[in-house]
């Protein structure tokens, strides 16, 4: 068993949509790697750094971000119960040399864990439907008079006989 910590730039296109991490940026791996019979166990945890936008604001939010991840690296002359029986199926990866490929690895563990609707904050309130303006800034009071467009031209004659009553 041997026991590594790593500081590794992160591959492009790391992420989702809304949010991911940002290329070459520093991802720390603490990670333990066993020898088993039929391969090389690899256990770990990356911590990420985020960017993106908030999927209810459109604010950009940045935060840090952890991961695990476990995978098992097969010795090239080693054949698997899972390759004998499917055939064309996705092979499980495999030692090369005395290298291991963690990337695959990393970005499905980080991709699968992210949030697909990422959040300034939990009650962020988003934006207004009628204006567009941030809810977070806008006045306590901000709202917009719904009017029923069937019931405008009415509305038009009313402020119109109001005009005539005044003047």
């Amino acid at each position: 068993m041997r026991e590594e910590t790593l500081t590794v730039p992160a591959p492009e296109n790391l992420g989702v949509e809304m949010v991911g991490v940002p290329r070459d940026a520093d991802l720390e791996l603490d990670l333990r790697l066993e020898a088993v019979m039929e391969g090389v166990l690899v256990t770990g945890t990356t911590r990420v750094p985020l960017v993106g936008e908030c999927s209810r604001c459109l604010e950009p939010l940045t935060s840090t971000f952890e991961v695990e991840f476990q995978e098992l690296f097969i010795y090239p002359d080693i054949r698997s119960v899972r390759e004998e029986h499917a055939a064309g199926e996705e092979q499980e990866p495999r030692l090369e040399g005395d290298l291991i490929d963690l990337e695959p690895v990393l970005r499905d563990a980080v991709v699968l864990e992210l949030p697909l609707s990422p959040l300034c904050r939990d009650d962020c309130p988003g934006l207004c439907s009628e204006c567009g303006v941030r809810l977070a800034d806008a006045e306590p009071d901000h709202h917009h008079e719904d009017v029923d467009p069937r019931w405008a031209a009415l509305q038009d004659l009313q402020d119109q006989r109001q005009e005539n009553q005044e003047g």
